[in-house]
C-alpha cells in the first residue's frame, strides 16, 4: 500500500505537504518522496528511503531549502516516486497508489517500441514509471490519464503536479480513496483525511471512482465524470485506515467499533477481560468490550520508541522479530485469567501463533480470538496489503491444505459460513494457532458495519468476487 497527499496554496505550501505527506506513514514503508514547484526554481524533488529511519527525519533538511506553492508527497512500499518526466504534454510529476497486475505485459509492449525504462524497482521496472510512460501516449494529460484506465489491469490512483496545477485521478473502481479537503488559502488532496485536521483543512469533496479533477488555488473543476461502479476495498477499515479517517464518509473507528459489536452479538464465551491487539485491534476491541459489559484491559503494551513498524526489514525473519520485540505482555493482567482478543485479520498466523505462545507463558488460562473480518482465502489482486509471496501462506489455505491434503482446492466451499466445510477449516487454523477459540466476523455482518452497499465494496479476498 501507499499513500499520498498534495497542496497547492496562495502562499508557500511547503510545510503543509510536509506534514500531510508524513500523516500517510502507516501506509507505506520502503521509499518517499516529495516534489514542489515554484516558478523561481522550477521543480524541485526529494526522494528516500525510510526503511531505516521515520519519513520526517528523512526529510527535514531537504524542506528548508525547498520552496513553491504547489507540491505533492507520498509514502509508497515499493517503489521510489514521485517521478519527473519531460514530455510532448509538458513536464509534470506523478506519484501513484497502485498495483499492476499486468506490469509484466506493459513492459513487454513498451520495450517493442524500443522505448527506455530508467527506474528499477524490487528488480523489476518501476510502476509509476510505467504509468508516467502511459500517460504521455495521451495527447493531453487527460487523455493519458484515460490510456492508464484503459490498460492497467489492478489498480491505480494518481496525483499529477504540472506547473499552474494538480490532477487527482481516483482508480477506475475506486480501490483506494482519493479526497479533496481546502482552507482559506489552499486545497489539499489525499488519500487519508487524518491528514486534514491539523493543517486546518476541512473535507470538500471525495472524488469517485475514475473521476479526474483539476486543483488549483482558487478551487477545483471536474475533468471527468466518476464511474458508475465502485469497488473500494473493505480492509481500509478493517485495517489500513488511520482511526480518524473518513472514505466514502464512513469512518474508520466508528466502523472497527460496530464490527466488534458485530462479534460480540454471535458470542457467549465467559471471559474475565477483552483486549485489542495494538493498534488496529483497539476499536474492534471497544466494540466488543461494551457491547458484552466485559472490562477491557491491555494485557500488550505496543513498545514503539525503537520498534515504530513491525514490517520495516525486507527479510520475514526480521520482520517476525521486530513484530515480537514491539508488543510486551503484562504478566500481572494475564496470570490466571481468561481473555477475549481482538485482532483486524489473520493473514499468515506467524505473529500471532508467537503472540499466543507468549499468552500462556505470561500465565494467561484461556486466549479466545475474535477476528474482525471473514478468513483471508483469497489473495489480493488489487493492492499490496501482505508480504505473502503466494497464497499458500495464507493461514486459512495453510489449513485447508492440511485437510485436504492437496493445493487443489475449490476455496468457494470454505468461504460459505453455512457450509460444514468452512467450522473445519476455522477449527484447524485455531489448532495450528494454539487458541482457545476462535471466531471470525461474517461478511454481511463487515459490510453492515462498513454501512456500504456490497456491490461498492471489494470483498475479493474473503470470497473472491471482485473484478478487474
Amino acid at each position: 500500500m501507499s499513500g499520498f497527499f498534495g497542496s497547492i496554496s496562495k502562499k508557500d505550501c511547503v510545510s503543509d505537504v510536509f506534514y500531510g505527506t508524513d500523516y500517510h506513514s502507516h501506509l507505506g514503508t520502503k521509499r518517499a518522496g516529495l516534489v514542489y514547484f515554484s516558478k523561481e526554481k522550477g521543480f524541485q524533488r526529494a526522494i528516500h528511503n525510510i526503511e531505516d529511519g521515520y519519513f520526517r527525519n528523512k526529510f527535514e533538511n531537504d524542506v528548508k531549502s525547498f520552496s513553491g506553492n504547489s507540491g505533492i508527497g507520498i509514502i509508497s512500499d515499493s517503489e521510489a516516486q514521485p517521478i519527473m518526466v519531460t514530455s510532448h504534454i509538458g513536464r509534470f510529476a506523478v506519484a501513484t497508489v497502485s498495483k499492476i497486475v499486468n506490469i509484466n505485459e506493459l513492459e513487454e509492449y513498451f520495450l517493442k517500441q524500443r522505448r527506455t525504462f530508467t527506474e528499477i524497482s524490487d528488480g523489476s521496472v518501476n510502476p509509476t514509471e510505467l504509468v508516467t510512460m502511459l500517460i504521455a501516449e495521451g495527447e493531453t494529460i487527460e487523455s493519458g490519464i484515460e490510456n492508464v484506465y484503459e490498460r492497467v489491469k489492478g489498480s491505480c490512483s494518481m496525483l499529477i503536479l504540472t506547473e499552474d496545477r494538480i490532477i487527482a485521478a481516483r482508480d477506475k473502481l475506486g480501490r483506494t480513496p482519493v479526497i479533496i479537503g481546502k482552507n482559506e488559502v489552499s486545497y489539499a488532496v489525499g488519500f487519508e483525511t487524518c491528514s486534514f485536521s491539523n493543517l486546518n483543512l476541512e473535507v470538500e469533496e471525495f472524488i469517485g471512482p475514475g473521476e479526474i479533477v483539476e486543483i488549483t488555488a482558487d478551487g477545483y473543476k471536474q475533468l471527468r465524470k466518476p464511474n458508475n461502479k465502485m469497488q473500494i476495498c473493505a480492509f481500509l477499515w478493517v485495517y489500513f485506515g488511520y482511526p480518524p479517517s473518513f472514505y466514502e464518509g464512513v469512518n474508520v473507528d466508528e466502523c472497527r467499533y460496530r464490527c466488534g459489536a458485530a462479534l460480540a452479538h454471535r458470542d457467549n464465551i465467559e471471559a474475565d477481560f477483552v483486549a485489542g491487539i495494538p493498534d488496529s485491534g483497539v476499536g474492534h476491541a471497544l466494540g466488543y468490550s461494551n457491547e458484552r459489559h466485559i472490562p477491557l484491559k491491555r494485557p500488550y503494551s505496543k513498545y514503539t520508541p525503537t520498534w515504530p513498524r513491525s514490517f520495516m526489514p525486507q527479510s520475514q525473519e526480521m520482520r517476525d522479530l521486530v513484530a515480537k520485540m514491539k508488543l510486551l505482555p503484562n504478566k500481572s493482567l494475564t496470570e490466571g485469567g481468561r481473555g477475549i482478543f481482538l485482532d483486524d485479520s489473520i493473514v499468515r498466523g506467524t505473529q500471532l501463533k508467537d503472540n499466543v505462545r507468549d499468552l500462556f507463558a505470561a500465565g494467561i488460562k484461556e486466549v479466545h480470538m475474535r477476528i474482525a473480518c471473514p478468513p483471508l482465502t483469497y489473495p489480493c489482486e488489487f493492492l499490496n496489503f501482505s508480504r505473502s509471496k503466494s497464497h499458500l501462506d495464507l493461514a486459512a489455505r495453510k489449513a485447508v491444505r492440511q485437510l485436504e491434503g492437496t493445493e487443489d482446492i475449490k476455496m468457494k466451499e470454505y468461504s460459505d459460513t453455512k457450509n460444514g466445510k468452512y467450522k473445519e477449516m476455522v477449527e484447524q487454523i485455531r489448532k495450528n494457532l494454539g487458541l482457545t477459540s476462535l471466531m471470525y466476523q461474517k461478511l454481511d455482518d463487515l459490510v453492515e458495519a462498513i454501512s456500504l452497499p456490497k456491490e461498492k465494496l471489494c470483498t475479493h479476498c474473503w470470497d473472491g468476487s471482485s473484478y478487474y
